[in-house]
């Protein structure tokens, strides 16, 4: 699915010739002209051909809350990226589900991230981080992406899982794959690697899912968790159904996570003023953690169906129509957010963003994200007085991950 080469300008070019879902937009980062522009003169914009075919913008906060806050007229189903589902593989997830199958679904796992289970795991994610950190290599040049961040959540992964930890990384190669097809986000993966990767996610979790049944295990586990709830104790004999799941709470705890804690150091880096505010003040940090994920937005956008014929914001939205919720957009939007292009780490009302989205699909993971970026930032400043950033990152190629493949770094002792 490749667009043409050349990207409009985004001041002068006529709306309707730009290409709101154009993956390079995001992945050279000059994305934040052309959704200005939406918010001002179209904040619910119709785009009549792209790549994934038409579909509404949304990219003001208030109205992007008011589509995401309301399930009845925009359903979530069948999903939730502005591609469509590979007919080959239609997976079924508890995010591209409304009210009532969604909710049994997600009450399965979520007593996963509650917060009693969350207490008990801070020190183990503590005493990771610490491992991770404490084998950097100091006077080097290295990748941050590779060495911190996908260590980091590919560890926390294999923990919620209680996957075989000496084959964690394929954790992230299924994650990658999942979210990087051309027609589901523009992404390059190939078609026939993407489908091998899901099915052996799926073998591997089928496995793994026979050799757990009728054990006592942590409540940790979310295999187990699903197992013991009577409305998903027999999803594994839904294929279609159990890998959908597993990849949604692959990709959940994998990819916000992964790509906020490298967007936290491009941002102090690039912000040498806050980085100094952190230095005199580490009590800011859980206040920077928020700030950090409004500015890193890790997920684009999240897609909506009209039910109904509907109006939003003065358009006319027909049955049907494809709606596209840009968080990114919204995290930008001056009408909600004071000076919202500006990376401020004691700013008031920190979690006053929409990284997370926002009503009955708001994320599930986002206290042990929050929990697990306070701790790495903790433990980094024990450490290293500057992360310092070496050249230009290098970002992913999608619409929907917002995200980072190298980020190349230096660390400073304190």
């Amino acid at each position: 699915m490749s667009q043409s080469a050349a990207q409009p300008d985004p001041l002068s070019a006529a709306l309707q010739d730009i290409d709101f879902s154009d993956p390079r937009m995001f992945q050279r980062n000059n994305w934040h002209g052309y959704f200005a522009r939406l918010r001002d003169e179209s904040p619910v914009h119709y785009q009549a051909e792209s790549p994934f075919g038409p579909f509404w913008s949304v990219t003001r906060f208030a109205d992007i809350v008011a589509v995401d806050s309301n399930f009845e007229d925009f359903s979530s189903e069948p999903t939730i990226v502005i591609g469509d589902l590979d007919d080959d593989m239609p997976l079924e997830q508890f995010i591209a589900m409304d009210p009532p199958k969604h909710d049994v679904q997600r009450k399965a796992v979520q007593s996963a991230v509650a917060p009693q289970n969350l207490a008990q795991m801070e020190a183990l994610i503590r005493s990771r981080v610490a491992d991770i950190l404490d084998q950097l290599p100091v006077g080097e040049t290295f990748d941050w992406v590779e060495k911190v961040s996908i260590n980091l959540t590919t560890q926390m992964l294999a923990t919620l899982f209680d996957f075989p930890f000496e084959e964690r990384s394929k954790l992230t190669y299924w994650s990658d794959m999942a979210t990087a097809a051309p027609e589901v986000s523009g992404g390059d993966a190939d078609p026939e690697e993407r489908q091998a990767a899901l099915l052996d996610c799926l073998a591997t979790f089928t496995r793994l899912w026979h050799e757990r049944k009728g054990t006592e295990r942590s409540s940790l586990d979310l295999i187990s968790l699903l197992q013991k709830d009577p409305n998903t104790e027999d999803i594994v004999d839904k294929p279609m159904e159990y890998l959908g799941n597993l990849i949604l709470l692959i990709v959940g705890g994998n990819d916000t996570t992964r790509n906020s804690a490298t967007g936290g150091v491009l941002a102090l880096n690039q912000n040498p003023g806050e980085y100094d505010k952190l230095r005199a003040d580490q009590s800011l940090i859980p206040s920077m953690v928020s700030e950090i994920i409004r500015w890193q937005t890790p997920l684009a956008h999240m897609r909506r169906r009209a039910t109904r014929d509907l109006e939003l914001n003065g358009q006319q939205i027909k049955e049907g129509d494809k709606v596209v919720m840009w968080y990114m957009s919204g995290n930008r939007d001056e009408r909600s957010i004071d000076n919202p292009n500006d990376f401020i780490i004691d700013r008031n009302n920190p979690r006053h963003h929409i990284a997370f989205g926002f009503g009955i699909h708001r994320c599930m993971g986002n206290r042990l994200a929050e929990m697990q970026l306070r701790i790495l930032w903790e433990e980094i400043m024990q450490r290293f007085s500057h992360v310092e950033v070496i050249e230009e990152p290098r970002r992913v190629l999608s619409n929907f991950v917002n995200g980072y493949e190298e980020l190349k770094v230096r660390v400073h002792p304190v």
